[in-house]
């Protein structure tokens, strides 16, 4: 029952508030065989499969600091697109405080996969299918894009 009030607590404040920051990512991918293939990553604190983001950094455009992200978190170096996917809201929670998020992601081909990048003992990386990744992703909006990724690339 706590789970349930806590989840209603936060589509909540997911809806009525405005964000307090802004982040952007990559989805990471890669066609195999003429079928797509995304690589996720484990966040830090809770191992949850999340796709590489972080806060804009300075000097970059979003694209280049979705790029950014995934070379750090992810250990890829691909072909980034500037057009965004879309954005989604989310929910960073801090030691002190729970902060609302707009993030936006851009599609990001894989062309380099480093054995070793900044954050390989922090996380682990997964590529899977999008049957896959729709089942690991927990948040819904991502998966969302996800999908609206994979049928860019089935019409291309």
């Amino acid at each position: 029952m706590e789970v349930l009030r806590e989840r209603l607590a936060e589509r909540s404040l997911l809806r009525g508030s405005d964000p307090s920051g802004t982040q952007t990512g990559a989805i990471p991918y890669a066609v195999i065989d003429d079928q797509p293939v995304f690589l996720l990553i484990t966040s830090r604190r809770t191992g949850r499969w999340i796709f590489p983001k972080g806060s804009l950094m300075d000097g970059l455009s979003p694209w280049e600091s979705a790029a950014q992200e995934a070379l750090e978190e992810a250990g890829v170096e691909g072909q980034v697109d500037p057009t965004p996917l879309g954005t989604y809201r989310t929910l960073k929670r801090g030691l002190r405080r729970t902060k609302v998020l707009d993030v936006t992601l851009y599609p990001l081909r894989v062309e380099r996969q480093h054995d070793q990048w900044q954050e390989m003992r922090q996380r682990y990386r997964h590529w899977a299918t999008f049957a896959e990744t729709r089942r690991l992703l927990t948040e819904r909006p991502v998966a969302d894009l996800t999908e609206k990724l994979s049928r860019q690339l089935a019409a291309s």
